[in-house]
Parts: structure tokens; sequence; C-alpha cells
């Protein structure tokens, strides 16, 4: 059974999360605050975190923060809070998707679903279990990164990115193939989303982030791998 820890202190909107996955046999664990989150994402070890970012003791951004000083968890943000600033801060501190709300309980599930996808082992076709740079190594069977003898901390969606695009070398792939396979979405607008993220695997990956060798954007088009 996949487990999501809810963490909203709107009662009615718990109310309504937990019945709708229940009858969709994911357990639930609700919290209220984010002391209760943290406490119950160490204790419960969840498969997906679902996360306001107004809660009454602290900033959501805080506990993504603290979250991803442990673990990889997909993290779904679901806020009133409409700012582009705002969004790219909670991706940035390493949340896996933004929802604003009011929401679709249909798309909630749907983005739900995807993100349970993206951390589900798909085994690599054969040869391409590790990918070899100057700069990194990319092992596909492991789910790990390294780069300078070190490994790299990748969350989920970036991970899942990274994958797509250097299991395709030289290939161009688009936007829209990678907001559907990621995020389970094709809407245009959500292309700001492969900004950040392509921005955040390149300060981890790339010597020189502003001057990418290996990860490439073609111009409203979608982005490359260079190997």
């Amino acid at each position: 059974m996949t487990r999501v820890l809810v963490v909203e202190d709107d009662p009615q909107l718990v109310r309504a999360l937990v019945i709708n996955m229940q009858a969709r046999q994911y357990g639930v664990d609700a919290a209220p605050d984010g002391a209760t989150a943290l406490r119950l994402a160490a204790a419960r070890r969840p498969d997906v975190v679902m996360l306001d970012l107004g809660l009454p003791d602290m900033d959501g951004v805080d506990i993504i923060r603290a979250l991803r000083g442990w673990t990889r968890v997909p993290i779904l943000v679901l806020s009133a809070r409409q700012a582009s600033d705002e969004k790219v801060a909670a991706l940035d501190a390493g949340a896996d998707d933004y929802i604003t709300k009011p929401f679709s309980m249909d798309e909630l599930l749907a983005r739900l679903r995807a993100a349970v996808r993206r951390t589900e082992d798909v085994p690599s076709a054969p040869g391409t279990t590790l990918v070899e740079t100057d700069d990194f190594t990319i092992d596909l069977l492991a789910k790990k990164a390294v780069r300078s003898g070190r490994d790299i901390r990748l969350t989920p969606t970036e991970w899942h990115l990274l994958e797509i695009l250097v299991t395709n070398p030289g290939r161009l792939v688009t936007q829209k193939y990678l907001l559907r396979e990621v995020w389970g979405v094709s809407q245009r607008n959500k292309t700001n989303y492969l900004r950040v993220y392509m921005a955040q695997l390149r300060r981890k990956l790339e010597a020189d982030p502003s001057h990418p060798r290996y990860l490439i954007t073609e111009p409203g088009m979608g982005y490359r791998f260079e190997g």
C-alpha cells in the first residue's frame, strides 16, 4: 500500500483528501502543523508527502528543506500562493510538484499517481545502466549520480528528468513529452517547472552551469543530453 502524509491545517480539506485517497487504496496520515509533520515523516516513512505551505507553526518551505536533509520522498505542494517566486522557492527547496488551490481532485490524484510512478524502479535497457562523462557518472540501476567522487543528492523529479535525457543521448526531448512523463500533465504553462529543474540539475552536475556542456536547451522546443 502506498502511504501518503498530508500536511494541512484545514480540517475540511484534510477530510476530503483522506476520503478520496482511502477510496483508492492509499494509506493516509495527516498532520495539522510542521512539527507533527516532521515527526510523522520520520516515524511512518511515507511514500509521498502532500504539503500546504501556510502552516500555523512554520513555513512549508522550511519543512521541505528539513525533509530533504534525509529523504528523497516525492513532495507535492498544495498552496493558495500563486506568485511564481513562491513556486520557484518551493521547487528550489526540493519540492517535486506545485498544485495551486483550488484544485480538482481528479488532477490532484493524477499528480499523485505520477509522483508514485517516479519512485518506482524501472529496469533499464541493456547497455544503458551506466552513463559516464568527463565530469560525472550516472548509474541508472543504482539510481546514483557521482561527481568528483561524491554522491550527488537528487530529488525523485530531478532524477526522472535526468534519466529520460541520458537514456536518449543526442536526441531532442520535447517539453511536452517531459511534462507528460514526469508530471503527468502537458500544459504549456508548466514549462517554468522544466526551467527550474534543469537549472538545478546543471548546478549539481555541470562544471559551468551558465554554459552547460551536457544538459542543452533547445529554445522553445525542449532539452538534449550530450554525453
